[in-house]
C-alpha cells in the first residue's frame, strides 16, 4: 500500500464538484487515485481537476474499495476510506486477473520447489530460512502440496528481497508502504515472490514479521487472490497477530484450489474465527469501553471503534493495536480522570494510557479487593457521577472507589434487584450521557441511573449502527 501521508482525523466534506480549497486536499486526490489505479485499476490519467474527481470511474473504484473493506459505500473520499489508504499493506491488487475463482490459476504438481536467492541483513540467515520454511508448512497442513528447498537453479516460487526498482517493473515505495508482492502460478515469473528491503523485518512484533508477511505472499504464490475478511490471513492490510495464521476463509480458499490434506482426517490444525459481521441480528459483545473519546467495543480476538467523525465503525485485531493484550477480552472500562483503561481477561487486568501499556501491568484482578472466588470480570463500567466503578461477574456485582482504590462494603449485590427489568447476568456495560446501557447477548439495555428504571431495549448491534 502507498503511505499517503494523510491527515486522517480531517473529514473531507466537499462535493465532487466542487474545486478544492487547499493544496493539502488536492494531495489528498492525488495520493487516493494513486492507490485506486495501483490496486483498484481506476485508468491513468484522471487526476488534476475537480470535473476528473467527479467523474464515475473515480468515484465507481472508490466505491468498489469501500464495499471491499466493508466500509460504508458513498463514493467518497471520507476519513475512513483516507485511513485505510494510509496503511502498511501487500502490493498485489485486490481485484486481479488472478483471483482463483474465475482463472482457477494453479500450480499442477502438489510437489512445489522454492529457493531463497538472496536474504534481508534484518534477521540471521538461519532466521530468514525458518520463517520462510514455517509459512509454507501453514499451506501444507491444509493441503496435499508439499514444498521442497533448492539452493541453485530455477525454482517454481523465487523469493528475493530488493528495494525500489528491483528487476519485475513493479517497484516498491520505500518504507511503511508496500511491504511485499506475489505473482500467481505459472511460467516464468510467477510465484515469484519479492519483499522490500526497505522495510525493517523481525521476527516478532517488532517491525514487520517476516513469517506472517510470507505466508501471506505465498497463498497469492499458490493462487489466492484478497480476502475482504479481516480475520484472514489473505486481508490486503498488514496486521500482526500471534498463533496460527489461518482463517476458515483462508483455508476454505486454499482447499478449493487443491483439496484436503487427508479427505477423510479432521484439520489436525483449529482456524481462527472469520470476524464478527457487526449487523448479525445475534451478535453479543464482549466488553465496552470509552477511549479518549471513542467508543472501543470487543469481540472475539476484533475490536470496533467508533469515532465521533467517523460514519461507520472501523473493525481491528487487538493484537494489532496492543500486541500485549490477551485476543479475548472480558471486560474494560476507563477512568479518564487518571485517561486510564482497564481490561480485563480472566483473573488478570491490563491497564492503558490512551493505546501504550501501563508498566506494571497485567496484575491479578484481586488486587481491586475481588474473593478469590471470582474467576473472571464480565463487565466493567465507570459512573463519573459518583466516582464508583461496578464490577459484574455472573448474577452479582461490586462496587469499587476509584479515589481510595478500596472495594465499598455491602457487595456483592444481586443484579436482578439492584437493576430492575434487567438480565440478571451482564455481558459488556457501558455509561453515556447520564445512562447505562448494559449488553447482555444480543439485547442492549438502556438504563437511567437516576430514575432506577430501564427505559428502553433494542438489538445489541443498534449500537453499531445495525
Amino acid at each position: 500500500m502507498e503511505i499517503t501521508g494523510l491527515l486522517l482525523l480531517v473529514v473531507v466534506a466537499q462535493s465532487f464538484a466542487m474545486p478544492l480549497s487547499s493544496p493539502e486536499e488536492t494531495d489528498k486526490w492525488l495520493l487516493a487515485e494513486k492507490y485506486l489505479r495501483k490496486f483498484y485499476h481506476l485508468q491513468a490519467g484522471l487526476q488534476g481537476t475537480s470535473t476528473h474527481r467527479s467523474s464515475d470511474a473515480m468515484q465507481a473504484k472508490i466505491r468498489e474499495m469501500q464495499s471491499f473493506f466493508n466500509l460504508q459505500v458513498t463514493g467518497s473520499l471520507d476519513a475512513n476510506t483516507l485511513e485505510l489508504m494510509s496503511m502498511a499493506r501487500c502490493g498485489v491488487p485486490d481485484v486481479g486477473e488472478y483471483n482463483h475463482f474465475p482463472r482457477h490459476l494453479k500450480w499442477q504438481n502438489t510437489n512445489v520447489t522454492f529457493r531463497i536467492v538472496n536474504y534481508t541483513p534484518d534477521l540471521k540467515k538461519a532466521d530468514v530460512d525458518r520463517a520462510i520454511r514455517n509459512a509454507f508448512n501453514i499451506w501444507a497442513d491444509v493441503t496435499p502440496l508439499t514444498f521442497k528447498k533448492l539452493h541453485e537453479g530455477k525454482a517454481d516460487i523465487m523469493i528475493a528481497f530488493g528495494t525500489k526498482e528491483h528487476g519485475d517493473f513493479n517497484p516498491f515505495d520505500g518504507p511503511d508502504g508496500l511491504l511485499a508482492h506475489a505473482y500467481p502460478p505459472g511460467r516464468d515469473i510467477g510465484g515469484d515472490t519479492h519483499f522490500d528491503e526497505d522495510e525493517h523485518w523481525s521476527k516478532d512484533s517488532d517491525a514487520y514479521n517476516l513469517f506472517l508477511v510470507a505466508t501471506h505472499e505465498f497463498g497469492h504464490a499458490l493462487g489466492l487472490s484478497h480476502s475482504s475478511d479481516p480475520g484472514a490471513l489473505m486481508y490486503p492490510v498488514y496486521s500482526y497477530s500471534e498463533g496460527y495464521p489461518l482463517s476458515e476463509d483462508d483455508i476454505t480458499g486454499i482447499q478449493a484450489l487443491y483439496g484436503k490434506e487427508d479427505p477423510e482426517l479432521p484439520l489436525k490444525v483449529k482456524p481462527k474465527p472469520d470476524a464478527p459481521n457487526k449487523c448479525d441480528p445475534m451478535l453479543s459483545f464482549d466488553a465496552v469501553t470509552e477511549l479518549r473519546g471513542e467508543t472501543i467495543i470487543f469481540k472475539d480476538r476484533f475490536y470496533w471503534r467508533l469515532h465521533p467523525q467517523f460514519a461507520e465503525p472501523e473493525q481491528t485485531l487487538i493484537k494489532s493495536t496492543w500486541p500485549s493484550l490477551p485476543n479475548k477480552v472480558d471486560a474494560a472500562y476507563e477512568y479518564p480522570e487518571k485517561d486510564m483503561v482497564f481490561i480485563f481477561s480472566g483473573i488478570r487486568m491490563w491497564a492503558l494510557n490512551g493505546y501504550n501499556l501501563v508498566e506494571g501491568y497485567p496484575k491479578y484482578i484481586h488486587k481491586l479487593g475481588l474473593p478469590k472466588t471470582v474467576r473472571t470480570v464480565d463487565a466493567a463500567v465507570y459512573i463519573p457521577d459518583t466516582g464508583k466503578t461496578l464490577l459484574f461477574s455472573e448474577e452479582q456485582f461490586w462496587s469499587y472507589d476509584e479515589k481510595t482504590n478500596t472495594m465499598d462494603s455491602g457487595f456483592p449485590r444481586s443484579i436482578e434487584m439492584d437493576f430492575p427489568g434487567m438480565a440478571d447476568e451482564v455481558d459488556a456495560a457501558l455509561y453515556k450521557h447520564g445512562y447505562l446501557h448494559f449488553f447482555h447477548e444480543h439485547t442492549q439495555f438502556e438504563y437511567s441511573y437516576s430514575a432506577r428504571k430501564v427505559i428502553q431495549i433494542v438489538r445489541t448491534n443498534s449500537f453499531l449502527n445495525c
